[in-house]
């Protein structure tokens, strides 16, 4: 009896004071006193974080379909055009080798604000643009914006999602999905609306806008590190226990990316030689028939094993670029976009694959999140990069129709390489399973500790 009634007095007392403490925040609250702001609800965040992504990537492919107005306008070659993707490609790697492990020590919020800023401010280039030399700044805009949202963005997605499929997902959906949107949206407002080339700029310039005041409103989902000069030093951080997938996930990245360079690129010329006709559409449809199916692709795969869904993408990859090279040979139209679709569907998948595979190895450290996604993607814009310089240059010596030719034989080839090593680590390295299937779904049994510190995306 004594028993039970000290636990009635417990509670009460318990009872008591947590009135009381309301009591005295309510006081406070009506005296003017400092009361915490209430923190908005991850879920606002985790969503402007992918739209900041989403909008960087929508940014770079909105200037593929209009490359071949401002040719006309500025009458430049195929080596100008192809150096105006460059650009981009260059100071987009020079920024993540630079600044992408920053947000590990600033936080998230500063890189995406400045990111997002620059994108702004290359739209007004693009609005301003009177010749080459704006576009290439604007380009070069670009690339820093994209190189500041890509690594801030994807850590941001997994700090606030740590388990689960979301972040991954979202974080390598991202390039396809938002060139998908870039380019078609872009196409269709350059054929058919009013001012071809600077309608889509004045819709990204507000859509910029507006992220930044919802980048502001967020709380910063990261914490802040000691030393934040030290990691401006350029470097590709791989961890140990990454190392081993980074490996296998190589030829499937390079190939991928050797495909969307050429596409982001020179697709919409020979989208216009093989079709004889001079409306842009097209140009932005192939480009979304190579991301846009990818990005939906990925989305139904994401709960499968990201060495599957790797697989998967290697060889749809490898027959798109099958289809493709047989449409180019014999100068069919409806093949070239059926190539491009098949490539699409292996395209998002893909890259799904590679980045699960490797990003999401559960003994990678938090701390380790951003200098890993950056070198995923350095990877992926090198293997952009090169072969689109390479296809620009022989485009001016031996014509786009061989210059497709080999390209799509070259992405064939790769793709193929990489299913056959994925094969091959399955059946031969069954030890290293775990590794390669990474994510939260094959070594959670194992390393459930170790699980909850997965890695952020891009």
């Amino acid at each position: 009896m004594d028993h039970r009634r000290r636990q009635a007095r417990v509670r009460a007392g318990g009872l008591t004071g947590a009135a009381g403490s309301q009591g005295r925040s309510a006081r406070a609250g009506e005296a003017g006193g400092p009361l915490r702001r209430p923190a908005r609800p991850k879920g606002a965040a985790f969503g402007v974080a992918a739209v900041a992504a989403f909008l960087a990537f929508a940014s770079n492919a909105a200037a593929s379909p209009l490359y071949r107005v401002y040719q006309a306008q500025f009458r430049f070659s195929a080596v100008t055009l192809t150096l105006l993707f460059t650009v981009y490609i260059i100071v987009l790697l020079g920024t993540l080798l630079c600044l992408g492990s920053l947000s590990d020590y600033v936080g998230r919020r500063p890189l995406l604000l400045a990111g997002l800023a620059a994108g702004a401010v290359a739209c007004g280039l693009f609005l301003l643009a009177h010749g080459v030399g704006l576009l290439f700044a604007a380009r070069a805009l670009q690339g820093l914006a994209a190189g500041l949202v890509t690594g801030a963005a994807a850590a941001a997605l997994h700090d606030l999602r740590p388990h689960g499929s979301a972040a991954p997902l979202l974080s390598s959906a991202a390039p396809a999905g938002g060139q998908a949107l870039g380019a078609i949206a872009a196409s269709v407002l350059a054929q058919y609306a009013p001012a071809p080339a600077r309608l889509i700029w004045w819709l990204l310039l507000g859509a910029f806008a507006a992220s930044l005041l919802a980048v502001l409103a967020i709380r910063e989902p990261g914490t802040r590190r000691p030393r934040a000069l030290g990691s401006l030093r350029p470097r590709v951080s791989v961890p140990r226990p990454a190392r081993g997938a980074f490996a296998a996930a190589l030829p499937c990245l390079a190939g991928l990316w050797a495909l969307g360079g050429f596409y982001l690129s020179l697709g919409p010329s020979l989208a216009a030689q093989l079709l004889h006709s001079r409306n842009l559409l097209w140009g932005g449809m192939l480009i979304f028939l190579l991301t846009g199916p990818g990005a939906a692709a990925s989305g139904a795969l994401a709960k499968v094993s990201p060495a599957r869904v790797m697989l998967a993408g290697c060889l749809a990859l490898t027959a798109g670029a099958l289809v493709t090279f047989a449409a180019i040979e014999t100068s069919t139209p409806w093949a070239l976009f059926l190539g491009t679709a098949v490539a699409g569907l292996g395209f998002g998948p893909g890259f799904l694959g590679a980045y699960r595979a490797t990003a999401t190895v559960p003994l990678v450290t938090p701390g380790q999140r951003a200098g890993l996604i950056t070198a995923i993607y350095i990877v992926s814009y090198v293997a952009t990069a090169v072969p689109a310089v390479i296809g620009g240059i022989t485009t001016a010596l031996y014509g786009l129709h061989d210059t497709a030719l080999v390209y799509s034989a070259a992405v064939g080839v790769l793709t193929a390489t990489a299913a056959v090593i994925l094969l091959a680590r399955r059946t031969t390295a069954p030890e290293h399973a775990a590794e390669l299937l990474g994510g939260p779904y094959a070594v959670a049994s194992v390393a459930p500790a170790a699980a909850a510190s997965t890695v952020e995306t891009q």
